[in-house]
């Protein structure tokens, strides 16, 4: 039987923390949009109070999370246990995305002292958290991290212009066409 919680208790961060991985759940206010959900690895979640998280937004293929969260803020995460007792929690609220040339982001991205880099620290203000049995998700033994988004993000050989511009042009704008990485004003 799930239960619902005003906050995150010290149960709640113990089963976040132990996961080795979660979900991010994002959707535009469009009905003809498309509704994004993307895992995520790394140790790049941390707790900032009992009702704020922050996770590590390295970059990806698309920038559909970003453009959603500008738009409308709505986002869920979702951790599930895939070894131990069944278990699924999963963490609602409004999202921002603080993209890597924001003045806030470098002491956002002190909360991650694995990482040197990032395309946006995203803050989540909980408005609700659940857990619910997690019957049905299967046992699957971690292995380790694949290594590949970081050594990209970590690549010694791209200049911090080069790495910027990639986001600033790839990531413009979603799979619908809304905003995501913006170019600050002065720099255009």
């Amino acid at each position: 039987m799930g239960k619902t919680y005003d906050k995150l208790d010290d149960k709640l961060i113990g089963f976040i923390k132990a996961q080795k991985m979660f979900f991010v759940a994002t959707a535009p206010l469009s009905g003809e949009g498309h509704v994004n959900v993307s895992p995520k690895g790394y140790d790049s979640l941390a707790i900032i109070d009992e009702q704020t998280v922050a996770w590590l937004d390295m970059g990806g293929s698309g920038i559909e999370t970003m453009a959603h969260l500008k738009e409308n803020g709505r986002i869920t995460i979702m951790f599930c246990a895939f070894e131990g007792a069944a278990n699924i929690v999963r963490l609602y609220g409004r999202g921002e995305a603080v993209q890597f040339d924001d003045p806030r982001f470098p002491d956002l991205l002190a909360l991650f002292p694995n990482f040197e880099k990032a395309r946006a620290i995203v803050t989540v203000k909980l408005d609700r958290v659940s857990d619910s049995c997690g019957w049905g998700v299967p046992f699957y033994e971690f292995k380790g991290e694949r290594d590949q988004l970081k050594r990209y993000a970590d690549n010694p050989a791209r200049s911090p212009e080069d790495w910027a511009e990639k986001f600033y042009t790839a990531n413009a704008t979603s799979i619908d066409g809304l905003t995501g990485v913006e170019r600050p004003e002065s720099a255009s």
